[in-house]
């Protein structure tokens, strides 16, 4: 009877009582490791194919010892450009011997559970999630004159609705704009709240013709 099995990444043709140096597993000398991932048995010409691997089937075998394989040299060169490169190598292995091949009896491992999270976590998380919805900033380039920097500018000191940019004065909406560089200094915000207002009135028909009838949102 054989059996090919993975054991630690790789696949091997093992039958009871043969020796294989497989990657390096963890446990002592002398412990007994079982691995459940056989992908084919055969019984005396009785073959068994999993898919992938056979259910109930298992492999146990006893660990003889860890030790280091045979030396392998990593050479790299580049042409023309004078690298060359030489590193050695050793892999780290394990001495198992096969002890049984069982068609059926292994324990199926269960899925670890996640864990459920408190409802004392969720509660605050929703209250929040609806707190920041009603919440909503307004789009603020509606009102001519107010470009994408500006808004992102004015939405950063906390004006970012039509009802609080209505009620600024005109003389912070400098001072804030003069604060974000020269090049927003020479804005001129006078009629800003003028226009926020008649926004957050809904009042569109009113600001689209007064709009028309200004240039540039200036009076």
């Amino acid at each position: 009877m054989y059996a090919i099995v993975e054991i630690a990444g790789q696949q091997f043709k093992v039958a009871q009582d043969q020796k294989v140096y497989v990657h390096r597993l963890q446990g002592e000398e002398g412990s007994k490791v079982s691995f459940d991932k056989v992908l084919l048995l055969d019984n005396e010409g009785a073959v068994t194919v999993g898919a992938p691997a056979i259910q109930g089937a298992e492999v146990t075998a006893k660990i003889l010892g860890h030790l280091q394989g045979d030396k392998v040299i990593v050479f790299k060169k580049k042409r023309r450009k004078g690298y060359k490169k030489k590193n050695g190598h050793r892999q780290a292995l394990t001495e198992i011997q096969i002890e049984a091949i069982a068609a059926t009896g292994a324990k199926k491992k269960a899925p670890a559970k996640k864990a459920a999270p408190k409802k004392e976590e969720a509660a605050p998380v929703k209250k929040a999630a609806a707190k920041k919805s009603a919440s909503k900033a307004d789009d603020l380039k509606k009102v001519e004159g107010i470009g994408p920097k500006i808004a992102e500018i004015f939405v950063a000191a906390g004006i970012d609705t039509f009802a609080k940019l209505a009620a600024a004065d005109v003389e912070a909406l400098k001072e804030i704009l003069a604060a974000a560089g020269s090049r927003y200094a020479s804005k001129n915000p006078g009629s800003w709240p003028k226009q926020a207002k008649m926004a957050a009135e809904g009042k569109w028909d009113e600001l689209k013709v007064w709009q028309d009838n200004t240039k540039g949102g200036i009076e």
